[in-house]
């Protein structure tokens, strides 16, 4: 029925210990003469493999002997007597993610230009970094050192890529055999033990939607409260990623998928108090259906996913409306200016925009920014470059311009392209600024004044 390729595992070098990064003035560290550039290399006779291991190795223990080896190239060992509460006060490197030796029909790195950072075609599958940052894996190659690691350390939740659970569909999805597919038995593992999964579900019409969808959410549902939820978000097709086994998804696909869905969520709500089965955001846009109420989503347990993003989006902005009735804006003029985001979600900000336009006599307006950098379908505002907001800036009307800090990677002002903040700035003939929701809604709330702007820090 179907076609599987299968790849060896990625084999990566990494160098012993964790290195140091910064050690905070006054500190224990300081303290004990700990530098940047060291490494802890074992923590009471175990060894260190990075600052997971040092934090739990190190977690209220007050009597520890730790192996340093220093930048140096010397070796100490610190015998240390501490209050349990006393912090070190060190950063550590970053984590070098395990790489994915998967080949996945719709993996989003096939689709990157071969001029894209290549940070960007790095293909993760760390349990360390499902834990710290919500990423998915698939499991289908950990090891069982770590597993034991993610039952010893806690490392709780863990957001699984399931796909389908037919083996058959998800080898296929996975390009993997299907020994390797099967992922029950580790799954189970790591349930009996505590650790609570969040799963997802990338939905590829005529591949995994329908019934095998439908046997993966009551699949998931039996494992419930242990498996808290299942995100299933709609495949995304760039220009560059076209596999003919891959067909694009349409509204009316989004359409009959809520149809669907929506029956299995009120049996399961009835079942099982809650939704557990959530669809995300952009299949509701596309098919031009208003988002579930605030009910729908419980506690929001995969927005960073996209899942209720719009509906906790329209509950902030309806509070900034209650708030803005209370206290006046002091200089409504003062707010002309454009706000750009991507093609899907731009009409819903556009809505809202136009509400507080009406009612506040601002001038704010919405541009919907094409992605050119990847085309195709991609048309959410976290994936727009420097390059898109370029290409759209003879759009923008007033005084300043905002695009979304979506588009910049968290830790620093960068796009996708490679392009920075400052470089994209410079293209602009009025300010521009990236903003987040609060940003932006402090910013309409103390009238965009000058003030503000450097209060928030988020000035180009």
């Amino acid at each position: 029925m179907y076609e599987f390729a299968v790849t060896p595992a990625v084999t990566q070098i990494r160098r012993r210990g964790v290195e140091i990064s910064e050690v905070t003035a006054g500190s224990l560290g300081a303290e004990l003469e700990l530098e940047p550039g060291d490494r802890i290399m074992r923590v009471n006779g175990r060894v260190v493999r990075d600052y997971l291991d040092f934090r739990f190795q190190a977690a209220g223990e007050t009597d520890l002997v730790i192996d340093i080896r220093k930048r140096t190239g010397e070796d100490w060992e610190l015998n240390i007597e501490r209050d349990e509460a006393e912090a070190f006060g060190l950063s550590f490197e970053q984590i070098v993610p395990r790489q994915c030796a998967n080949e996945c029909l719709f993996c989003f790195c096939k689709g990157n230009p071969e001029t894209a950072r290549p940070s960007l075609f790095v293909r993760d599958e760390d349990v360390r970094l499902s834990f710290l940052y919500g990423n998915y894996t698939t499991l289908t190659s950990i090891s069982e050192d770590e597993m034991q690691r993610v039952i010893e350390q806690r490392l709780s939740p863990q957001y699984v890529s399931v796909h389908a659970t037919d083996l058959e569909v998800r080898a296929y999805l996975l390009g993997v055999d299907q020994q390797r597919a099967d992922i029950t038995a580790k799954m189970r593992q790591m349930l009996d033990a505590g650790i609570e999964i969040h799963a997802q579900v990338v939905l590829c019409p005529e591949i995994n939607d329908g019934e095998i969808l439908r046997r993966t959410i009551y699949d998931l549902a039996k494992l419930h409260p242990r498996v808290r939820s299942v995100a299933i978000v709609p495949l995304g097709l760039t220009r560059y990623l076209n596999d003919e086994r891959l067909t694009p998804v349409t509204s009316e696909f989004c359409r009959r998928t809520i149809n669907e869905v929506s029956l299995i969520q009120a049996d399961l709500r009835a079942r099982l108090g809650t939704t557990f089965a959530f669809l995300g955001d952009e299949i509701y846009l596309r098919a031009g259906r208003a988002v579930p109420a605030r009910k729908h989503y419980g506690d929001y347990p995969q927005i960073e996913d996209g899942i209720g993003m719009v509906r906790s989006f329209a509950n902030e902005f309806e509070r900034l409306v209650r708030r803005l009735e209370f206290k006046p804006l002091r200089n409504p003029e003062k707010l002309f200016g454009t706000i750009m985001s991507g093609t899907i979600f731009a009409p819903v900000l556009r809505k809202q925009v136009e509400r507080i336009n009406r009612r506040f006599d601002t001038r704010l307006q919405v541009v919907a920014v094409e992605n050119e950098y990847f085309g195709g379908d991609v048309s959410v505002a976290g994936l727009l470059t420097g390059g898109d907001f370029v290409a759209a800036r003879e759009q923008v009307r007033g005084e300043f311009a905002i695009i979304p800090r979506v588009a910049l990677k968290s830790d620093e002002p960068i796009m996708l392209d490679g392009m920075r903040l400052e470089e994209v700035q410079k293209r602009f003939a009025v300010p521009l600024y990236a903003f987040d929701f609060a940003s932006l809604a402090a910013a309409i709330e103390t009238g965009f004044v000058d003030e503000s702007r450097a209060a928030l820090g988020e000035a180009a």
